[in-house]
């Protein structure tokens, strides 16, 4: 408690201010000549402002953490604390923006009104799937990257540990089958991200069962784009057997959905990540005892190995969105990075971030 006292995060002056020069540089009578500046050519604001180095958190505190619909006052701590991963490692000064409404249209209405003031919207614990629908409004009216971690984040990294897992375990994108646990935010963007990596079979169950072509129940848009992308053999059978002979578990559910009889009719040495916070789908324990190749939960699976370095290789940029292929490269350099023998590299090295920065900035300069 006490470390967030107060906040853990600040604004300070990037400039001294010691004498009355100094003043008069930094506000008036100074300070006109560069709104002239930008007057005249829109395009300098970008440089002459802070807008190269902003981000807004926004969030209406629906789905933070492990904690549910907490509301937005509670959640803030949370945006406080990605506000300092930003700072300290990718140099942005991020800002919470709390948004106290469920509607998508105040929420989306309420983020383009205040939009000007950020090089980037990074959005945070909205739930589903009132999250698609906000980002998807939002990519659409604005001309700045609009990101949902909660989704991209969590598959961008998801996909690192992937990679280096396949490896260990001498398989391939395209001959590996998947089953994930959980239709939300993360588990739509983690099959996205698995197809685009190069995935075939992949197997997508939310409460009611497989999600699959011509299902009626608890359906929704997104679910039906999952339907379109997914189970190519239209898989309709209940989870336990879903999970005979599936190389790689992906878990973005709720605790204790998995048994060690499901993941030991997987193939031998799976792949298993119950990445559901605080508590797992199964613990890595059971995981490995059930016959677990590799086995990582959520917080071994961090956003913070991504988003930093994502969102500084698309200020840098200048980039209007962060793209799937901006995705991939981050998973890519991640993975690249990991230690011998290890999923994912350490994100307390600040060299990371800067590496995933490039080669974000770098994949966004290829699609011009």
């Amino acid at each position: 408690m006490e470390i967030h006292k107060r906040g853990v995060i600040s604004v300070q002056s990037r400039v001294p201010i010691n004498s009355i020069n100094d003043l008069r540089m930094v506000y008036t009578p100074g300070v006109a000549s560069v709104c002239k500046e930008i007057e005249a050519n829109p395009a300098s604001g970008w440089k002459l402002t802070g807008l190269c180095d902003r981000v807004a958190i926004v969030t209406n505190g629906t789905a933070v953490l492990g904690l549910g619909d907490i509301g937005v006052v509670p959640s803030l701590p949370v945006m406080e604390g990605k506000a300092a991963i930003f700072a300290e490692f990718s140099n942005i000064s991020a800002f919470p923006i709390l948004v106290e409404s469920k509607e998508v249209d105040v929420v989306v209405e309420t983020v383009c009104r205040i939009a000007k003031s950020f090089g980037a919207i990074q959005l945070e614990d909205i739930g589903a799937p009132a999250c698609f629908a906000i980002e998807d409004q939002l990519k659409e009216r604005l001309d700045i990257p609009v990101f949902h971690d909660d989704q991209h984040g969590t598959a961008t990294v998801l996909l690192a540990a992937l990679i280096n897992g396949l490896k260990m375990t001498d398989r391939k994108p395209q001959d590996a089958s998947a089953l994930i646990l959980g239709a939300g935010a993360a588990g739509y963007a983690i099959a996205r991200i698995l197809m685009n990596f190069g995935f075939k079979d992949v197997v997508v169950y939310d409460s009611v069962g497989p999600i699959y072509r011509g299902r009626t129940r608890s359906m929704n848009p997104y679910k039906e784009r999952l339907a379109q992308m997914t189970n190519k053999e239209n898989q309709q059978c209940p989870l336990a057997e879903g999970f005979k002979g599936k190389d790689i578990f992906i878990g973005v559910a709720r605790p204790n959905m998995v048994s060690r009889e499901m993941v030991a009719s997987m193939v031998k040495n799976p792949l298993v990540f119950p990445l559901s916070n605080p508590i797992g789908e199964i613990t890595v324990q059971e995981a490995y005892e059930a016959g677990a190749a590799i086995a990582a939960d959520g917080r071994a699976i961090n956003n913070a190995l991504a988003y930093p370095g994502l969102f500084r290789g698309a200020l840098d940029a200048q980039a209007k969105s962060i793209t799937i292929e901006m995705q991939l490269a981050a998973s890519n350099t991640l993975a690249s990075l990991a230690s011998d023998g290890a999923l994912l590299p350490n994100m307390l090295d600040r060299s990371i971030h800067r590496k995933v920065a490039q080669a974000v900035e770098a994949a966004w300069k290829l699609q011009k």
